[in-house]
């Protein structure tokens, strides 16, 4: 009995846990305050023309509030279709978590949209400062929304394989903080650029 027990394999090191939400909200973290500096740069900026009396903005430009307006209800609709996926997978529901991710990423692609749409009636030379400044802003905005929508895409496919389900949802939740996060940046854009100008 005693050499049965002695030949039994060593038990397997714990797993660590929430490896993909931690990297997640470390990646989140970096990025907001990428963000950060960028629309700090962004304002003070923007405050150092207006107090020597100059017009920020060149003759002739102007930044229309309805897309961006649009574009930051979009975000906000998105918010709530992506939490919609995350309780749907908690509920073993992987048909409307599949529907709440695809409408998750279609609001996003609408979000592009409306940014685009939003260069096309600005009229502002890139090789000013403040054409120079939104647009790369604006931009890089525009390539953290398409990286949450690809890991929204990937989350979907890991579901479809059935990684996730009621028991465990991290993937998801880690794409929905990724999210999340994205629609807090938007959120400060809309305010210091389309609103304030």
């Amino acid at each position: 009995m005693t050499s049965a027990a002695l030949v039994l394999p060593p038990a397997a090191p714990p797993a660590r846990p929430r490896v993909l939400l931690v990297g997640t909200a470390l990646a989140s973290a970096a990025t907001f305050m990428a963000f950060a500096w960028m629309i700090g740069l962004y304002v003070s900026e923007r405050s150092a023309v207006v107090s020597a009396g100059g017009t920020w903005l060149p003759d002739g430009s102007n930044i229309p509030l309805t897309p961006g307006n649009m574009a930051f209800a979009t975000m906000l609709i998105s918010g709530v279709s992506i939490w919609w996926a995350v309780e749907s997978v908690g509920r073993n529901d992987r048909q409307m978590a599949y529907l709440a991710l695809a409408l998750s990423i279609l609001l996003g692609a609408a979000v592009i949209n409306a940014t685009s749409f939003l260069y096309s009636q600005i009229d502002l030379p890139v090789a000013s400062t403040p054409g120079a400044l939104i647009y790369t802003i604006t931009g890089a905005h525009i390539a953290m929304l398409g990286f949450a929508m690809v890991y929204a895409a990937v989350m979907v496919f890991r579901t479809l394989g059935g990684e996730y389900s009621g028991r465990d949802r991290e993937g998801l939740v880690a794409a929905a903080l990724f999210w999340y996060v994205t629609i807090a940046v938007h959120a400060v854009i809309w305010y210091a650029i389309y609103i304030v100008k």
